[in-house]
């Protein structure tokens, strides 16, 4: 338990000393535009790098793994799709963005700091893969979903190379695509730029939980929609618990690539999920309002996972 405490309370406490900050200095929301620049362009991407480009190249390429997450993140996106739009009666692009809610976790964010706390560098490959993958694949259906719910006006072939910038584009997949090459090449760094990557990677984590903290706190909770009641729990405890299941049945995983992925699906909703919501004016106040009671109930579920690998309850 103590090892537990050790690991959550530094990891949580950065969220909460930006929640403090924000809530005493009261700095407009605008403030926070440029940290978050340094963290989605420069820190976050230097962690990829690195942890992709001094991996063996054999390890990045395990599709059945990438496969069987997305299988089991995507199940979840399914089933949430299908509660709002069959039994609450929702229209299409409202139980889009309660999908996403229910199967977005915020793993850019919050995955990369906390699974290499808690695993070591070993958990580095899959969760360079796994935010990647995921976040291409969200990037994808998100707009499709809205081009066919009506949403998105725009002719088809616009919404396709926007999809495809977006995809090619994102400093985290150009970044992960750098250290595949650089792994395949065997590319040997020079000291230089390995001191420089190292000084990005490490403020990632720091900089990327305090910026959530202050997120939270310039996002108050409005209103909390009633999808709360089923969002909630297939976020934070049946989604870990689908992939952690998908991943053990198929089979052939090092335990730990199978801890990082569960790890990963236990995060709370991402921020991203209310960004989408704003782009298409779709359930805004709510995703926002999500977002915020995930989090706040992920440092009892996400301890709760921890403990549960950490003394072997969970076996991989």
């Amino acid at each position: 338990m103590t090892d537990i405490i050790s690991l959550l309370l530094p990891f949580f406490g950065l969220i909460l000393i930006g929640y403090i900050a924000a809530k005493v200095t009261k700095q407009p929301a605008e403030a926070l535009g440029w940290l978050n620049t340094f963290i989605i362009y420069a820190a976050l991407p230097a962690l990829f790098f690195k942890l992709v480009s001094r991996t063996p190249v054999e390890d990045l390429t395990r599709i059945d793994f990438i496969a069987t997450d997305l299988a089991a993140t995507y199940f979840i996106f399914v089933l949430i799709y299908i509660v709002g739009r069959r039994i609450r009666k929702n229209r299409m692009d409202e139980s889009t963005i309660q999908a996403f809610a229910g199967a977005y976790g915020n793993i850019g964010y919050m995955g990369p700091g906390l699974a290499l706390l808690a695993f070591g560098e070993s958990a580095a490959v899959p969760v360079a893969l796994i935010v990647c993958v995921e976040n291409a694949m969200h990037f994808i259906v998100a707009p499709a979903m809205m081009a066919a719910a009506g949403d998105d006006q725009r002719p088809r072939g616009q919404i396709a190379a926007d999809i495809v910038r977006k995809v090619s584009l994102h400093p985290f997949i150009l970044s992960t695509a750098a250290g595949f090459l650089a792994a395949a090449l065997h590319f040997d760094q020079p000291p230089a730029l390995r001191q420089l990557v190292d000084y990005l990677a490490q403020a990632a984590a720091p900089c990327a939980l305090f910026a959530m903290g202050v997120t939270l706190a310039l996002r108050p909770l409005k209103r909390v929609p009633a999808e709360i009641g089923y969002i909630v729990p297939a976020k934070l405890i049946v989604h870990p618990l689908v992939v952690y299941a998908a991943l053990t049945l198929v089979g052939g995983f090092e335990p730990v690539w199978i801890y990082a992925a569960m790890l990963l699906a236990s995060l709370p909703t991402a921020t991203n999920v209310f960004v989408i919501g704003q782009q298409y004016h779709v359930w805004q106040e709510r995703a926002s309002a999500t977002i915020l009671i995930t989090t706040a109930l992920s440092v009892v579920t996400v301890s709760l996972f921890l403990i549960a690998i950490k003394s072997g309850f969970l076996p991989a």
